[in-house]
């Protein structure tokens, strides 16, 4: 599933990488624990939290995750959003709650990590 289509089902803002809404995201993980999301996400995934701290862009970072969205309309601070822009990954916000987003995302298709 490519993250234009993410936004598109989810009706998130992107908050940076709007360039690269073509990138292809493998599969989903949904967490709001760093160990769980260092433990058990893949390469490639989308990784969807409540997480806003400066820590989840580097947890991206280490596994190798396409994208981050934020969940619940929480919004990163800007040395978050410049991290993320550094490192080239794009960032998106969906005021709905985690689990909605997961199974929207389950439902049209996206693998679960």
């Amino acid at each position: 599933m490519k993250l234009h289509e993410v936004k598109h089902i989810l009706d998130a803002e992107v908050i940076c990488g709007e360039d690269l809404l073509d990138t292809e995201v493998g599969s989903g993980f949904g967490c709001d624990l760093i160990s769980d999301s260092l433990c058990f996400s893949r390469p490639d995934c989308l990784l969807i939290t409540g997480l806003t701290n400066i820590q989840i862009v580097r947890v991206a970072d280490m596994i190798e995750a396409n994208a981050i969205l934020f969940v619940r309309g929480k919004k990163p601070g800007q040395d978050i959003i410049q991290l993320a822009i550094n490192k080239k990954l794009p960032l998106l916000i969906t005021r709905r709650f985690l689990f909605e987003s997961c199974g929207l995302l389950y439902q049209q298709g996206l693998l679960s990590s």
